[in-house]
């Protein structure tokens, strides 16, 4: 598999990866509410601009788009792998593409970790500094990991 920069042309099936990944895994750890409001968040105008910033890849089996990751400046913004490829190594190699970028700039990477990520960002060296709670319609409430990480040059 190949990681490498996202292109424009690539942003509908980069919103799939992303959807089908929300709705697959998230459902099982979170409310409904949660589940839309991460769909809702990753619309094709936020995926865009994601990919003109430059900091956006794919991960690529042939010419099949698997997962995708971003990033700003030291902050990991998302990491997410199609379900059928998880637990294969998929997101160990787009944070591997990530924490060598940031190594470049910044010392330390944080991220905000949805629950069904905490186990493989501790496994990746992640330490938890803090927790969130962003508040949604119903009174839901999103929780979530504040992580970092030092990284080497």
């Amino acid at each position: 598999m190949i990681y490498r920069t996202a292109t424009p042309a690539m942003a509908a099936e980069i919103q799939n990866v992303l959807h089908t990944t929300i709705k697959t895994v998230y459902s099982k750890y979170y409310p409904k509410e949660v589940v839309d409001f991460f769909c809702n968040y990753h619309n094709r105008e936020h995926i865009l601009e994601c990919i003109t910033s430059r900091n956006m890849g794919v991960l690529l089996d042939e010419q099949t788009i698997v997962g995708t990751g971003c990033f700003d400046y030291n902050h990991i913004t998302g990491v997410y792998v199609l379900p059928c490829f998880q637990n294969q190594g998929c997101g160990s190699q787009i944070l591997d593409c990530l924490e060598a970028e940031i190594a470049k700039n910044s010392p330390v990477a944080i991220l905000e970790a949805s629950l069904p990520a905490v186990f493989l960002y501790e496994h990746r060296g992640y330490k938890t500094v803090g927790h969130g709670v962003l508040k949604l319609e119903n009174d839901v409430k999103l929780v979530y990991e504040i992580m970092e990480k030092k990284l080497k040059k």
